[in-house]
C-alpha cells in the first residue's frame, strides 16, 4: 500500500501543469503562480504569517548568546523604529524656524490656521500682514471680514494647534507638520514591519522616507499636504492591523482534526462573525480627517474600501470558503461601509463646527448666511440653514477646483512627478557675501533656496520598484504588492484626470510612503529569500547597501536646497541636474 492510500483530505489539489488553463500556462513564463492549495496544516501560517527572525549564523558570527539574541529580536520591533524616528525628528526639528519668513503657501495656511483657532472661520488679512506678523512676533489683531477659502479646515486646525502652543511665528506654524512628519516615519516603520513580517524591511522603509527631500521639506513647511499624507498613512496602518486581527480570529475559529492539525472549513469560513472591528472604525476616523484636510482624500477612501473588501475575501477564501464573495457580502460589507463612509462624512461635518457655530447674520463665516438670504425657499428648505449653506459653499468650492487653470511658474504635469521632473521652489533669495550665511570669500552672490524636491536617487529607484511591485502583484498574486500599488494609485492616478488644472509636484507627498514601501520590497528581493545561499545573500546585501548609501548620500548632497542654507551660486548650479529644476 502506498503512502497516499491513507490520505483523508478529499479536496482536489492544484491541477498538474499540463492540465492548467492556457492563460495560466502562458503567464507562468513571466513568473505567474497561483499559490499553494488551501489545505493542510499551513492554513494558520497563511492566515497569520510569522515574523522573520535573523538567521542563527548571524548571531554566532557576532558572538551573541542565544538568550541575548532573543531579547534583541523581541525589543527590536519597537527599538528599531524608534531609533529611525529619533534620527528623522532631529533632522526635521533642527533650526525649524529658518527661514524666518512666510514661505510659499504658508501665506494662506498659517494665517488661516490662526484665524480658525481664534474665530472659527478664515478671514481676509491685509496685504502687509506677513511683514507685520514677522516684525511683531505675531502680535497683530485678527480681522473680522470672512474669507473665501477652498480647502476644509482639519489641516488648518492641526497647524493652528502648533501656533497656540508656540506662538504665531514660523516655528509655531511649522511645529505640527514637523511632528506629524516625524510620527509618519515611525508609522511607516511599523507598517512596513507588519506588511513584510520583517523588522529590517520595516525600518528600511521608514529610513528611506526619513531621508527623502520632499518629505523633509513638507515636514518643515506649514502646508496641508503633509497633514493629509499623515492621515492617509494612519488609515492604511489601521486597516492593516484590522486585517491581521480578523485573520487571527478566523484561524482561531477553524476546527482541528484528531491529529491537532487545523484544516480549512467552508462552514466556519463562510459564517464566522469577526466582531465590531475597532481598527476598521479607526481607519474610518483617519479617512474622515484626511477628507477634512483636502478633498482628494475621497479617492483614498474609495480605494481603501475596495482594498479592505478584497482582503476580507482573501481571508475567507484561505479559511476554506467555497463562496468567499457571497460570505463577505453577507458578513463584512455592511461593517466596512458603516465604519468608513458614514464615519468619514460625520468627521468631515464635525470639522466645520467653528464655521457652523459662527453667526448667520453676515458677520460669521463665508456663505454662513446664504440659506437665510439668497438660498431661501426651495425643495430642501426643511433642512437646517447651516447644512444648506454648507452645501452651497461646497458646491462653489467644487466649481473652483475643477476650473482652476491659472498658470504658475512651478506647476507640473503628473507624468513628471514620478521622476522628480518639476520641483517647487518655496523660498529663494540671493544674499551678498558676508550676509545671511553667504561666505565672506564668495566670488559673488550666493543662492539660498528651499526646494520641494524628492531625493532623486530614491524617486528614480522607486520607478523600478513600482514595476517590480506591479509584476509581483499581477503575476505572483502577492497581496503585499497589491496593497502598496493600491496606496500609490489612490494618491497618484486621480491627478491624471486634471492634467489641465494647475497642480504641483508636492501633491505627490500623499503616495510617497508607498513608494518607500515599494523600494523596501525591491531591496528585500535583492537581498534574497530565506534559505538563499551565503553567496546569494552577500551579493544581494552588498547591492542593497550600495543603493541605500547612494540615496542617503544624495539627501546629504541636496541638504542646502532643503534647508535654505546659503551656498555659492556655482554650488547651487551644480545641484540643478535637470533644466526643469530651475
Amino acid at each position: 500500500m502506498t503512502s497516499t492510500a491513507s490520505h483523508t483530505d478529499t479536496r482536489q489539489g492544484p491541477a498538474p501543469h499540463d492540465q492548467r488553463p492556457t492563460w495560466q500556462q502562458r503567464l507562468r513564463r513571466f513568473g505567474h503562480s497561483t499559490g499553494p492549495a488551501s489545505g493542510g496544516s499551513g492554513v494558520v501560517d497563511r492566515l497569520v504569517p510569522p515574523y522573520a527572525r535573523p538567521a542563527e549564523r548571524l548571531w554566532a558570527a557576532l558572538g551573541i548568546p542565544r538568550t541575548l539574541a532573543d531579547r534583541i529580536v523581541r525589543w527590536s520591533g519597537w527599538g528599531g523604529p524608534l531609533l529611525v524616528t529619533l534620527v528623522a525628528g532631529v533632522l526635521r526639528f533642527w533650526n525649524l524656524g529658518s527661514p524666518k519668513a512666510v514661505i510659499f503657501d504658508e501665506t494662506y495656511y498659517a494665517k488661516d490656521a490662526w484665524a480658525l483657532v481664534h474665530r472659527g472661520f478664515e478671514v481676509n488679512w491685509d496685504k502687509n500682514a506677513n511683514d507685520l506678523i514677522l516684525k511683531t512676533g505675531g502680535h497683530i489683531p485678527i480681522p473680522s471680514d470672512a474669507a473665501y477659502v477652498v480647502h476644509p479646515p482639519v489641516g488648518k486646525y492641526v497647524i493652528g494647534l502648533g501656533e497656540l502652543l508656540f506662538g504665531f511665528n514660523p516655528f509655531g506654524w511649522r511645529f505640527m507638520t514637523a511632528l506629524l512628519g516625524t510620527l509618519s516615519v515611525l508609522m511607516l516603520c511599523r507598517i512596513g514591519r507588519r506588511l513584510f513580517r520583517s523588522t529590517f524591511l520595516g525600518c528600511l522603509a521608514g529610513a528611506l522616507m526619513a531621508v527623502d527631500g520632499l518629505h523633509f521639506v513638507m515636514s518643515r513647511t506649514a502646508l496641508l499636504d503633509g497633514v493629509l499624507m499623515f492621515f492617509v498613512l494612519a488609515a492604511f496602518g489601521c486597516l492593516l492591523i484590522d486585517r491581521d486581527r480578523t485573520r487571527e480570529k478566523l484561524a482561531a475559529a477553524l476546527p482541528a482534526d484528531t491529529d491537532g492539525r487545523v484544516r480549512p472549513d467552508a462552514h466556519t469560513a463562510e459564517t464566522a462573525h469577526l466582531g465590531l472591528r475597532p481598527w476598521r472604525w479607526a481607519a474610518g476616523l483617519m479617512l474622515g480627517l484626511a477628507f477634512g484636510t483636502k478633498w482628494n482624500g475621497l479617492y483614498v477612501l474609495a480605494a481603501f474600501c475596495v482594498m479592505a473588501v478584497l482582503w476580507d475575501v482573501g481571508a475567507r477564501k484561505v479559511a476554506g470558503a467555497w463562496h468567499p464573495y457571497t460570505a463577505v457580502l453577507k458578513r463584512d460589507t455592511g461593517i466596512t461601509f458603516l465604519a468608513t463612509v458614514p464615519v468619514a462624512i460625520a468627521v468631515y461635518l464635525v470639522s466645520w463646527i467653528g464655521w457652523i457655530r459662527s453667526p448667520a447674520d453676515g458677520s460669521g463665516g463665508y456663505f454662513r448666511n446664504w440659506a437665510a438670504t439668497d438660498g431661501k425657499g426651495g425643495y430642501f428648505a426643511f433642512l437646517p440653514d447651516w447644512l444648506r449653506s454648507l452645501w452651497h459653499y461646497e458646491h462653489e468650492v467644487y466649481k473652483f477646483h475643477v476650473g482652476l487653470s491659472s498658470p504658475h511658474n512651478y506647476q507640473s504635469n503628473p507624468w513628471s512627478w514620478i521622476v522628480d521632473g518639476r520641483p517647487v521652489s518655496y523660498f529663494y533669495e540671493s544674499p551678498s557675501p558676508g550676509t545671511a550665511g553667504c561666505p565672506t570669500d564668495a566670488a559673488g552672490k550666493c543662492a539660498r533656496e528651499v526646494l520641494a524636491i524628492g531625493t532623486p536617487m530614491l524617486w528614480w529607484a522607486a520607478c523600478a520598484a513600482l514595476v517590480y511591485v506591479l509584476w509581483r502583484w499581477f503575476f505572483r498574486r502577492d497581496w503585499r504588492a497589491g496593497a502598496i500599488a493600491c496606496g500609490a494609485a489612490a494618491g497618484y492616478l486621480p491627478w491624471f484626470m486634471y492634467q489641465e488644472r494647475t497642480i504641483f509636484f508636492f501633491y505627490a507627498i500623499v503616495f510617497l510612503p508607498f513608494l518607500c514601501l515599494a523600494v523596501a520590497m525591491l531591496i528585500g528581493a535583492l537581498v534574497g529569500p530565506p534559505g538563499s545561499s551565503e553567496t546569494r545573500r552577500v551579493a544581494g546585501a552588498t547591492g542593497a547597501g550600495v543603493l541605500f548609501l547612494l540615496i542617503a548620500w544624495n539627501f546629504i548632497y541636496f541638504w542646502p536646497l532643503y534647508t535654505g542654507t546659503s551656498i555659492p551660486i556655482d554650488s547651487w548650479r551644480s545641484r540643478m541636474w535637470l533644466d526643469t529644476w530651475v
